[in-house]
This record gives structure tokens, C-alpha cells and sequence, in this order.
């Protein structure tokens, strides 16, 4: 049997064990067999008289506790907080619009009209469903632990109630936290040394579901916010409540923490019969060492700065070229260095605070691709067909037998089609994280000898607004957006095929909108302050993974928002549907609308800066 808050089964042994019990253990079941005499007598006597008048209000309050608690198993099931959890975590990830294995959704009650009975669970595949044996076909979930016996049962009183379900509900996938394997090594490394045994710390003995959840407001079930236990950990470094403490190896990592708050708000589903021990915490298992390390940048290096020293200087030209192992194809356009203003004027329509005050910027040579980089080259890098660690590190990796652009990290396989259904061949890669596009970079480079980046803030701005100082790099009139982006008002709510729209004056296309762009900068809202005069390449060096600027505007966005000097920064939201813990640090599964481009400077950089380019984004939150 497991803890949960709702079920009629408690509430009826807890009846019988508080109410019955406690009445046997006073006799009082064979009050009704004493004569009246006797009965007389028994009241005469002082401390008989005491006695039983103190287990009359025990028993009172008893009954009083019993009949709360069986109100409390029959109050209406809270669609938000009892069974969407459940939908997220065990049902949503192979059930949405972009996944609807056997043609099931579950991402709203329309979508799950065919499955859910409103008035009868028996009649409700999603409900029974669950209740099949795990190896029989159409179990559900079809992998991993069965559906614990209290969410059963709120699932079945739900539905038999009428299966209220929000129409403004919104459904995320979330991981599926586990006991076990998720909550267990948490609370045994961390909380058992302090909470357990005969000497307990503020009296919180964790050591099993029935000692932890007698401490009044430890754990809440569905409700983290009302969860002492949950409040400590997520306390501040400065806050005296923290637990564990800072002397103690505190505070948890944010991983910890959200697996704590996910596993309460899932109903904080312990196994009864669980006796948890004090874990050793020892230094985990060291992973093989990556190959993708400072030598393999300087084996890289090498190879560059040997292609430069064998072509001939001479005028920077625009060209074509084919990926080296895929055949993908990809055009570079040239552009020559030059100064510009940078930023948007304070009176420019749609303008943000965030996009000056104006600076002149001076930028070096570069060749910068003409397209967003599309998934004909994006996607063979990402899919490969080979075991990979979460770092990207070929499980099998031996430098007898693979090559130095085997030896690049490589993005794991994704749990779902990146492209969501809205076209492949031809249009632009999407949903990557800033270090998945870096490592194409390098990826890329390791093939051909030559050094590819993400652009710099200023190097984007300088190419979008190719030469031009008004609002886009057409001019100033938005009723002219169509002829050259992709945008909320004309992409039919999809990404499009590159390069359809008309170009800017320096050949680049859909440098305002189809997808967001990628550049190597931390975001910062006042990034014009910070410029020095006549700045040279700035570039802001990022020290935390959010926000990273993006730059461009996307099919999504408004027109203002693809303006040439419309800043936007990354956010950790753009994850929130990543089932992972960690998130992974290849995929966004909330940005369908960032994606990248290419640039090439002509001067090439030291070891050292290609590393920085290509691996910044390994830095913690």
C-alpha cells in the first residue's frame, strides 16, 4: 500500500483504528451488558466515574477526526491540482498534438473527449487503461511504474463526478517523478543523517512515509506551496530555515529541488513499507573522459590556420560550399568590415529600452550565411544513430577508429520530431539551445578546415541592417514586411521554406523573421551603456547560460518585433516542457521559432577563442 491523500480505504481504517479500537481498549463495548445495578455501581466508583468520562470525550474527538476525514475522501477532486500532475507526468508526453500515439490526445478535455466518459469510469478507457496488468497491450502508461492506488482512485472519482476539466487548462509535459529512483537518494543522502532513529532533529523523523507524513504540514500532497518540507529546501542561502544547512552540505541543487516540488505537486506518492537509511555520499563514478576537449580545439586549430596559410590572400568573395560528410548545401556571403550605429533612435516606432542609446560600432570582415541554417544540414548532426552520454560523447568512442569530427559532441537523441510537424527539407532547423548551435559550429568546422561561430550582437546588426538606419533594412514602411519576412500576420503559424522571401541589400535572407537567431552574446538590458566609444567587435562574454540574445523576431512575432534592432533574451521557460532532469542541453522544447545562422571571420582567432565560441554555453544557470 502507498501514502496518499485520498481514498475512502484510509478514512475507514482510520475510523475503525481510532474510534473502535480505542473503545475495546476501555471496555465500553460491554458497557450495554451490565445491569443496572452494576452499572450503578460502576458510576459510583470515583475513578471508574473519571475514567469513563474521559474516554466519552476521547471518544467524541476521535469520532469527530473520523467523520472529517471521511468528508475530507469525498470532497470533489480538484482537476488542477489531483489529476492534471498525473496527465503531465505519466500520460501527456505520448498523447499531444505533436505526438498522438494511437490517435490518442490528452492535452485538453475536447482532445480527450473519446476516451474519458463523463459519469462513468468504467466506461473511460484513460481510466481503465490503467488498470491493466503492465504486460498486457494497451496498459497505460505502457512503461514504468503502474498508477499508484490513490490516484486510481481520484481518477475514477473524477470522472464518476463529471470530469471537470478547465477549457483555459494548460497541459506541459513534466518528468515522472519516482520514489525510488527520483526522491529516495535525495532524502538518504541529505535528510536521513538528522531526521531518523531515536534522536531527531526538530522532530522530523523521515525515515518512513508513516513518520513523515504525522508531522503536521510536512508534506502536502499536490501542494508544494503548503509543504514545510518543501519551503526548507527552497529556502535562500541567507534564510535560517534552510535544510540541509549550509554547514551541512546545503543548500540542494536547483535538480534536487524541482524534483522535490514535482514530486509533491504528483501527490507525494511514497511506498508505506520503506525504511530509508543513511546513503554515503560519495563522489560519483567518473565518466570516460570526453574527447572533446582544449586538444581536439587545437587539433582543429591547427588544421585551420594550415588551410589559410595554403590559400592565397586575396578580395573576399561570396560562396557556396557542401557540408563534407552530408552533401548538405550552404551558402557564405562576404561582408566587409565597417562602422555603423548601432541601436534603435529614441523615437522609432515599436522601439524598446533595451536598444540604446545609439553607439557607433566598428566590426571586422566576416562572411555570414546567406539562409538560416536549414534542417538539410542541421538534422544529420543531430540524429545519428549512435549511443550517446548526455554530454554528447559517443559511448563508443575509440581515436584508433573514429576521426576528430566524430570526437565533437553530438546532440542525444531527441524524444520527440523536432520539426513539430511543420516541414523538414528546406526549412530552418529550430528548438536547439545556444550550445547545440555552437557545436555545429565546431562540428562543422572540424570537416572543412574552416572557422565557424555564431555572429556577435553586433555583427548580426551590422548584416541585418545592411547599410540602412531605419527601422528594418527595407526601410521604414511595415506595410512592405511581407514582401521580405515571415511573420505572425502572414506564416500561417508555421515556420516557412528559406529564402523565399526577398533579400536584404547585402543578399541575406529572412534576416527579419521566419525563425529567431542565435548570437554568441549574453543579454543584457543595458548593453548600450556598457559599450565603450567607438567600440570595436563587442561582445558581451556570457557568465551565466540565461539570457543569451537572440536577435531577428520569428513566424510567431509581431512586426515591431523583427525590427533590426529588436534585442530578446533566452529564458529557462523555453525548456518547460523538457521531461528530463537536468533539462537537456541540446533541445528547447518550448522555442519553436529560435534557430541560427553561420558566420566565418576572416581573421582566425587562437585556440583559446575558438574554445571560448564553441563551448560557452557549458556554464551553470
Amino acid at each position: 500500500m502507498l501514502v496518499t491523500p485520498r481514498t475512502h480505504v484510509i478514512a475507514c481504517i482510520l475510523f475503525e483504528r481510532l474510534v473502535l479500537r480505542k473503545a475495546r481498549s476501555f471496555g465500553l463495548l460491554c458497557i450495554s451488558e451490565i445491569r443496572g445495578s452494576d452499572f450503578r455501581s460502576f458510576l459510583g466508583d470515583v475513578r471508574m466515574r473519571d475514567e469513563f468520562r474521559k474516554t466519552v470525550k476521547r471518544l467524541a474527538l476521535f469520532g469527530i477526526a473520523a467523520l472529517w476525514l471521511i468528508e475530507a475522501a469525498q470532497a470533489a477532486v480538484d482537476f488542477e491540482r489531483e489529476i492534471k500532475p498525473l496527465i503531465e507526468s505519466a500520460c501527456l508526453r505520448c498523447h499531444h498534438e505533436a505526438a498522438d500515439e494511437g490517435g490518442l490526445r490528452l492535452d485538453s478535455r475536447a482532445a480527450a473527449d473519446a476516451t474519458i466518459v463523463a459519469g462513468d469510469a468504467a466506461a473511460s478507457s484513460f481510466y481503465s487503461r490503467m488498470l491493466l496488468p503492465a504486460e498486457e497491450e494497451g496498459a497505460m502508461p505502457p512503461e514504468g511504474p503502474r498508477i499508484e492506488a490513490g490516484q486510481l482512485e481520484a481518477v475514477r472519482h473524477w470522472i464518476e463526478e463529471g470530469a471537470s476539466w478547465p477549457a483555459d487548462a494548460k497541459l506541459q509535459i513534466q518528468p515522472r517523478i519516482v520514489f525510488t529512483a527520483h526522491v529516495q537518494p535525495i532524502l538518504e543522502t541529505y535528510c536521513i543523517s538528522c531526521h531518523a532513529g531515536e534522536h531527531v532533529e526538530g522532530d522530523v523523523d523521515l525515515s518512513t512515509a508513516k513518520t513523515a507524513f504525522a508531522t503536521d504540514g510536512l508534506l502536502v500532497p499536490y501542494q508544494p506551496e503548503e509543504s514545510s518540507l518543501f519551503a526548507v529546501v527552497a529556502a535562500e542561502k541567507e534564510d535560517p530555515r534552510l535544510m540541509p544547512p549550509l554547514d551541512k552540505d546545503g543548500p540542494l541543487s536547483q535538480e534536487d529541488v524541482e524534483t522535490l516540488r514535482l514530486w509533491i505537486t504528483q501527490g507525494a506518492v511514497w511506498p508505506q513499507d520503506l525504511v530509508l537509511k543513511v546513503r554515503a555520499r560519495s563522489t560519483p563514478a567518473a565518466q570516460p573522459a570526453s574527447p572533446d576537449d582544449m586538444e581536439l580545439v587545437r587539433k582543429i586549430h591547427d588544421q585551420i590556420v594550415e588551410k589559410d596559410r595554403l590559400q592565397a590572400a586575396g578580395e573576399m568573395k561570396d560562396y557556396s560550399a557542401e557540408v563534407p560528410q552530408t552533401g548538405a548545401p550552404y551558402q557564405m556571403v562576404a561582408i566587409e568590415g565597417g562602422e555603423f550605429l548601432m541601436g534603435s533612435p529614441s523615437d522609432e516606432p515599436g522601439r524598446n529600452d533595451d536598444e540604446g542609446p545609439q553607439a557607433a560600432v566598428r566590426v571586422d570582415p566576416f562572411w555570414i550565411g546567406k539562409y538560416e541554417v536549414s534542417w538539410d544540414e542541421y538534422e544529420p548532426y543531430m540524429l545519428t544513430g549512435v549511443e550517446r552520454l548526455k554530454n554528447g560523447t559517443r559511448k563508443d568512442f575509440d581515436p584508433a577508429k573514429h576521426s576528430d569530427v566524430d570526437a565533437v559532441s553530438q546532440p542525444t537523441t531527441p524524444y520527440v520530431e523536432m520539426s513539430f510537424g511543420m516541414g523538414q527539407y528546406g526549412y530552418p532547423a529550430i528548438s536547439m539551445t545556444q550550445h547545440g548551435a555552437n557545436k555545429y559550429c565546431q562540428w562543422l568546422s572540424a570537416q572543412t578546415g574552416e572557422f565557424y561561430r555564431l555572429p556577435t550582437e553586433a555583427e548580426w546588426e551590422y548584416a541585418c541592417r545592411a547599410g540602412t538606419t531605419t527601422p528594418y533594412s527595407f526601410g521604414e514602411d511595415s506595410e512592405k514586411l511581407d514582401d521580405y519576412a515571415w511573420h505572425e500576420g502572414n506564416s500561417e503559424e508555421k515556420y516557412q521554406l528559406i529564402g523565399e522571401k526577398e533579400p536584404n541589400a547585402w543578399g541575406l535572407h529572412d534576416m527579419h523573421g521566419n525563425v529567431a537567431e542565435w548570437t554568441v552574446d549574453q543579454y543584457l538590458p543595458d548593453y548600450f551603456s556598457k559599450l565603450k566609444p567607438s567600440a570595436e567587435n563587442p561582445l558581451v562574454r556570457p557568465t551565466t547560460l540565461y539570457p543569451r540574445s537572440v536577435r531577428g523576431g520569428g513566424w510567431a512575432d509581431k512586426p515591431e518585433q523583427l525590427r533590426s534592432a529588436t534585442r530578446r533574451g533566452s529564458e529557462a521557460a523555453w525548456q518547460q516542457q523538457d521531461p528530463q532532469l537536468p533539462k537537456s542541453q541540446w533541445y528547447l522544447t518550448d522555442a519553436p521559432w529560435v534557430g541560427f545562422r553561420l558566420v566565418r571571420p576572416l581573421k582566425t582567432p587562437s585556440a583559446e577563442e575558438m574554445s571560448f565560441y564553441w563551448n560557452n554555453s557549458s556554464v551553470k544557470p
